[in-house]
């Protein structure tokens, strides 16, 4: 399970990495739009969509990454209030709710992309593109998160009986 892990840690960072070339992208991109309709050139039409675009992908891509490196948005105030075996217990029941739910997620992402895949819906804005491209990224990013929360769970039973290292931001 400790192998798997760290290759999925790989994969997750390789995202991350990816993610910050999509934002080095749009910095540039919105720059370069920014400074054509100011020297009256016209810019490019689609730089703000392909922004929206672009933050939205920068999500998914960083979401399991952000989750392993125990970064991502949580509410640890309780965490360090109550004693370290509750804290603890506290984390391996948010990690199996978090499983649970991007279980659902992966389900029901999943059916959405089908069923845009199958009607044939477009999104139409300046760029025009199968709705589907937008949708199949999420039962991935989800499935991603499963695993994710099943290693956390994993680490979690083979470390100590306290509260994460995470968990104590606001101590």
């Amino acid at each position: 399970m400790t192998r798997l892990s760290l290759i999925f840690g790989r994969l997750f960072d390789a995202l991350a990495a990816i993610a910050a070339l999509i934002l080095l992208a749009m910095v540039a991109i919105v720059t370069a739009d920014i400074v054509l309709r100011n020297i009256g050139a016209g810019g490019f039409v689609w730089a703000n969509e392909v922004s929206e675009y672009a933050l939205y992908v920068m999500t998914l891509l960083t979401a399991p990454w952000l989750l392993r490196r125990g970064q991502h948005v949580r509410l640890d105030i309780a965490l360090a209030l109550v004693p370290p075996r509750i804290a603890w217990l506290m984390e391996a029941l948010a990690d199996l709710l978090g499983l649970a739910v991007s279980v659902v997620m992966v389900r029901y992402g999943s059916a959405m992309v089908l069923d845009s895949w199958r009607l044939g819906a477009i999104t139409i804005k300046n760029l025009v593109f199968p709705e589907w491209w937008l949708l199949a990224p999420l039962p991935v990013t989800f499935a991603l998160l499963a695993l994710e929360f099943v290693f956390r769970f994993d680490r979690l039973m083979r470390g100590a009986r306290t509260r994460r290292i995470e968990a104590t931001s606001v101590s």
